[in-house]
C-alpha cells in the first residue's frame, strides 16, 4: 500500500514472532531489518545488501568480506553440498554416483534407481581410520544418519593398499570398472570412507548435509576463524508437499518468477535469494509480483481459488489493481 501511495523506498526495524518450524539456529523472536525498494533490479537489491553487510563487518569487527560475494544457484548448493544454506568453510563436497551403479547387482541401490531414486555419497578424508566399523553401523555417526530419516548406512572403506572393504553385499557387487569409477568419482585414496545415501533427491540431501556437518565437526575440519559468506540465488517457485499431495511455495505465494521461465510457472525458478554466513542463513529477500494475472496463476498453483484469494488476500490483488510498481523486499535477520 505505501508503494502505490508513492512511497518507492522505505525501511524498518521490525520486532518479529516466528510461525514457522523452530530450528536450532532460529530465535522464536528476532528483531529484522525490511528494506523495500521500487524500480530496483534483482542486481542492485544484490549489491545494495553486499555493501552492508561489508560495511557491517568493517566496522564492527574489523573484517574484510569479498567483493563482490561468492554465489552459487539453488541447485548447485544442493548438488555439491545438499544444503541451500551450506557452510563453505570447509570443502567436503557431495557427489552424485547414480550412473556408476546403474547395473548394480546390490539390491538396495537397483532397487532405489528403479523407483526414480539417487545414490550420492560422501568421501571423507582418513575417515577410515577414525570410525570403526560398529560405530558406522550401530554408533554415533549412524545415529546421525537415522536421526535424518535413514534406515541404513551403506559404507566403504579404502584400505593402505587401495582395496575396499565395508558392507560386503556391496564390496562383492563392484567389479574393478566399478570400483575404479567410484574411487576416481569422490577422489578417495587411501585411509578415506565413502558414505552412501540413497532414495529421493530431498531425502538423500538431507541426510548427507547432515553427515558432512557432523563429520567436519568431528575431524576439526571447520575453520573457525574463516569467514565464509555467499549467495544462493535461483530458487525454485515451489516445492512439493508429499503430505498433502500438491505444491506450495518454497519461499512465499507473492515471490516473482524468473521471466525466462514464464511459460511454465509449475517448474519456474524465482527472483529470490538468500545471504548464507558460515552455514546460516542471515537474510534474504526477493522481487515481487506486481501484475494481478501473475498473481493469480501462483496462487491457483499453490491451491488458492480466486474466492479465497480475495477473501485472504483481498488488499493485496486491490494494490495490484492500483498498480503497484515492480519492487522488491530485502530482509536481514
Amino acid at each position: 500500500m505505501l508503494m502505490v501511495a508513492g512511497f518507492d523506498k522505505y525501511y524498518q526495524v521490525a520486532r518479529c514472532f516466528r510461525d514457522e518450524d523452530l530450528r536450532a539456529d532460529r530465535q522464536p523472536e528476532f528483531t529484522q531489518l525490511d528494506m523495500e525498494m521500487a524500480f530496483t533490479p534483482l542486481e542492485d537489491m544484490l549489491t545494495l545488501n553486499e555493501e552492508l553487510i561489508r560495511k557491517v563487518f568493517l566496522e564492527i569487527k574489523g573484517v574484510e568480506l569479498p567483493n563482490p560475494f561468492p554465489r552459487l544457484t539453488y541447485a548447485e548448493a544442493m548438488n555439491r553440498y545438499g544444503s541451500d544454506r551450506p557452510d563453505t568453510r570447509f570443502d567436503l563436497e557431495l557427489k552424485d554416483v547414480s550412473d556408476i551403479f546403474s547395473g548394480s547387482s546390490f539390491k538396495v541401490f537397483s532397487d532405489s534407481l528403479e523407483s526414480g531414486g539417487i545414490i550420492k555419497v560422501l568421501c571423507v578424508p582418513n575417515g577410515a581410520k577414525k570410525y570403526s566399523n560398529s560405530t558406522l553401523k550401530k554408533g554415533d555417526i549412524y545415529n546421525e544418519a537415522f536421526k535424518s530419516g535413514a534406515k541404513g548406512l551403506p559404507f566403504l572403506k579404502i584400505t593402505e593398499n587401495g582395496d575396499i572393504e565395508g558392507i560386503s553385499a556391496l564390496v562383492s557387487s563392484m567389479d574393478p570398472a566399478t570400483k575404479d569409477d567410484l574411487l576416481r568419482r569422490c577422489s578417495a585414496g587411501p585411509n578415506d570412507l565413502i558414505l552412501f545415501a540413497v532414495g529421493h533427491h530431498a531425502f538423500v540431501n538431507k541426510t548427507l548435509d547432515r553427515l558432512r556437518v557432523y563429520v567436519a565437526h568431528e575431524l576439526g575440519l571447520i575453520e573457525h576463524d574463516r569467514h565464509s559468506i555467499l549467495w544462493i540465488t535461483d530458487f525454485p517457485m515451489f516445492e512439493w508437499n508429499d503430505s498433502e499431495q500438491r505444491l506450495e511455495a518454497l519461499h512465499h505465494p507473492f515471490t516473482a518468477p524468473n521471466p525466462e521461465d514464464m511459460n511454465d510457472l509449475a517448474t519456474a525458478r524465482a527472483l529470490a535469494y538468500d545471504m548464507v554466513y558460515n552455514g546460516v542463513e542471515i537474510g534474504g529477500g526477493s522481487l515481487r509480483i506486481y501484475k494481478r494475472d501473475i498473481q493469480q496463476k501462483v496462487l491457483e498453483i499453490v491451491g488458492i481459488s480466486m474466492e479465497q484469494a480475495e477473501a485472504k488476500f483481498g488488499y493485496l490483488l486491490e494494490a495490484l489493481d492500483m498498480g503497484a510498481p515492480p519492487h522488491g523486499i530485502d530482509v536481514l535477520i
